[in-house]
């Protein structure tokens, strides 16, 4: 018994282990490994260690230009991002969430603001803020589109659960327990007085996000909270 809880079984069940995975790997289901070469976008505050020889800049004002400057600025601070460069070991967490990684080629997908963990530079991004909602929820709600080739890591409160959206089959979703959803589906946001009773916002209107087409839609059975709704 006193060996089973010895430091060297403690060591043993939890040390790093090289999967050979790419550069990406889950080091565990909530920690993500990156086998950093030349640079990385990550999300600001998601480093918990690294080895090797890794610098770490936020993200800068210009550098995607003044488009993405001004959207930023009207969605504020929800999703700053940080570049690391170098060769070492980088390992990436995002308080306690299970990470997913996807290798896109020549995909295109959107992400919550909130949960996108990392992604390669080769991969092209915009912020895409949805302002009709913006009238119902204050600061309205942002996402990321990302498309191209490249390995993206996204994080959900638990286990995701992926929908398929089908042709005359829409899937409707709460907007804070929605994580991604494939790029060519374009939600429209709907509004039900009748709900507003039944799940806890009693003051104001149930709002639901609205996928129609052919895609899909990654859902978390939790409810972020990371905007305000205006009273």
């Amino acid at each position: 018994m006193e060996e089973k809880y010895s430091i060297s079984e403690f060591i043993k069940e939890t040390q790093q282990e090289d999967k050979g995975q790419g550069l990406f790997e889950l080091e565990t289901p909530r920690m993500l490994e990156i086998n950093l070469e030349k640079e990385i976008w990550a999300k600001m505050g998601s480093m918990v260690s690294y080895r090797g020889n890794i610098k770490f800049e936020r993200e800068g004002v210009l550098e995607h230009g003044l488009g993405k400057m001004f959207k930023k600025a009207f969605t504020g601070e929800g999703s700053s991002l940080m570049k690391a460069r170098g060769n070492g070991k980088l390992y990436l967490a995002d308080q306690g969430k299970k990470i997913s990684i996807l290798n896109l080629e020549n995909d295109s997908i959107y992400v919550n603001g909130n949960d996108l963990l990392a992604f390669e530079p080769s991969l092209q991004w915009d912020i895409k803020l949805m302002r009709k909602i913006a009238g119902i929820m204050s600061g309205g709600l942002f996402n990321v589109k990302i498309e191209g080739s490249g390995m993206v890591a996204i994080t959900s409160h638990y286990e995701p659960l992926t929908l398929l959206v089908k042709n005359g089959m829409p899937v409707y979703t709460d907007p804070n327990a929605t994580v991604a959803w494939s790029g060519d589906l374009q939600p429209e946001f709907v509004t039900d007085v009748s709900l507003k009773t039944f799940i806890g916002r009693g003051s104001g209107e149930s709002v639901q996000m609205k996928f129609e087409g052919e895609g899909f839609v990654v859902v978390q059975p939790f409810e972020e909270v990371y905007y305000s709704e205006k009273s």
